[in-house]
């Protein structure tokens, strides 16, 4: 969050930072302590749609995935929580596995987009397995007539204490990272500068103990940027990255993959339904990042502020059976990721997204109306409504029950054309023909070219 209002206020959630794998084969984060046996993560967010309309909500959303850049939402990306005082509503969830192994959730008071709304207080939740939350409370920060933005905690070794940091404006006038520390997140100490470089910084993220420093992950002038440090101690950390951003950018979360040596960094645009990006590195130390190609990362839909933790296997199930995957899928376009299946007007296209109705590119795959082992598109929002060619362009048109109707809404999803990890989808009245989009239109076509192959190539996912 800024000084001026701004559009995304982020909250860093999860595991602040690892190290490398310790003799011990436990991976130290700045959160606290993952397992050697986690295989899984878990995202944080809240939801925001374009219009602020349809698709936002202010309580604390999860989702997860095992390779960390495709998600799938619970609940039906409808919140877990909600907060019952303050602003009745949050931003900025950080989720943190505590040094015994539960969990903490702490996030910004606020719900909406009213910037002038300045409260001391963040909310927090106590949960032992992210299935129930308990110990609903507001830990107060500050005594200051401002904000307690995008909160988040690591665990300070030395000080045997979990630091809370958050972004406020102190004396400078500007935006500066505080902390308090706290060793049950129900009273801090009192506030002290963690971080000001003497110009506006928000949405602070840690990465504790890599090789020897500490990292910082902020945003500075719509960029991430870093800074980094030998000690966690206040005033410490020094700026040495030249930044990263697509068009304005922050909330940054940070975090190591769990099978490779590679770092990734997600950040957020600005707008209400913004768009995640991702970066990758092999070297914190480098201050350099690679943009990651659009097609390898998903994020939740109407998601803001992610961040991202680690959990075991077994929570990774217990999450799903408790809280459910979606009913529903969309489908991303592979040679335009930014794109994803939609209709509009009743027409089939593929568009960008962020855009309103989010619901319209929402679709329950069901079995083929024809053929049980082929699939139909049932519309999420028109349920009376399916895909089906006509004239080879494909509509959104109520099924009147007839055999004609139900052969030109069923397909055959087979291995992708361009890529066999995702999936193209072959016509059952005519079989030569495969759903494709041509000039962002689907229809379906004969497919024999690369590009022809591309274009009929779609991810399934949520």
């Amino acid at each position: 969050m800024s000084a001026r209002p701004q559009p995304s206020r982020r909250l860093l959630l999860g595991l602040a930072a690892t190290t490398p794998l310790a003799a011990s084969g436990v991976l130290t984060f700045g959160a606290g302590t993952a397992h050697a046996a986690d295989s899984a993560y878990v995202m944080c967010y809240f939801t925001e749609s374009t219009s602020l309309g349809l698709g936002t909500d202010y309580g604390l959303h999860l989702a997860v995935s095992t390779d960390s850049l495709n998600w799938t939402p619970l609940n039906q990306n409808n919140p877990l929580v909600t907060p019952t005082a303050g602003a009745l509503g949050l931003r900025d969830p950080f989720l943190m596995r505590k040094q015994d192994g539960t969990f903490v959730v702490i996030a910004t008071d606020l719900k909406g987009t009213d910037w002038s709304y300045n409260s001391q207080y963040i909310h927090v939740w106590d949960s032992a397995d992210l299935r129930t939350f308990t110990g609903y409370r507001r830990l107060k920060l500050h005594d200051m007539t401002t904000h307690s933005w995008a909160p988040e905690a690591f665990w300070d070794a030395g000080r045997g204490q979990y630091a809370v940091i958050y972004s406020s404006v102190d004396s400078s006038g500007h935006n500066v990272i505080m902390v308090n520390y706290t060793t049950d997140f129900v009273t801090a100490s009192a506030p002290q500068v963690f971080f000001d470089p003497g110009y506006d910084v928000i949405d602070g993220n840690m990465a504790v103990g890599v090789n020897g420093y500490n990292y910082l992950f902020f945003k500075k002038n719509q960029t991430l940027v870093a800074a980094r440090s030998t000690s966690l101690n206040p005033g410490s950390f020094t700026e040495f990255s030249a930044g990263v951003a697509h068009g304005g950018t922050e909330a940054p979360t940070v975090y190591k993959s769990l099978t490779s040596s590679t770092w990734f960094l997600w950040g957020d645009t600005y707008t209400p339904n913004g768009v995640f990006y991702a970066w990758q590195s092999s070297n914190l130390a480098s201050g350099t990042w690679t943009a990651l190609d659009q097609k390898t990362y998903t994020q939740p839909v109407n998601s803001k502020h992610c961040g991202i933790a680690t959990i075991t296997a077994t929570e990774y199930t217990n999450l799903l059976a408790k809280w459910g995957a979606p009913a529903w899928n969309r489908l991303k376009s592979y040679n335009y990721p930014d794109r994803y299946v939609r209709h509009a007007n009743y027409a089939a296209r593929v568009d960008t997204y962020p855009f309103d109705l989010y619901t319209d590119s929402q679709w329950k795959l069901v079995p083929g109306l024809a053929d049980g082992s082929g699939v139909s598109f049932q519309s999420v929002n028109h349920p009376t409504r399916y895909l089906r060619h006509y004239n080879y362009a494909l509509q959104l048109d109520v099924n009147d029950g007839t055999s004609t109707f139900a052969g030109d809404a069923t397909f055959y999803r087979t291995a992708g054309l361009a890529d066999s990890s995702w999936a193209s989808f072959r016509s059952y009245n005519n079989p030569t023909r495969y759903i494709r989009h041509a000039n962002y239109v689907l229809r379906i076509d004969p497919v024999s070219t690369a590009t022809e192959q591309r274009d009929a190539t779609f991810r399934v996912g949520y």
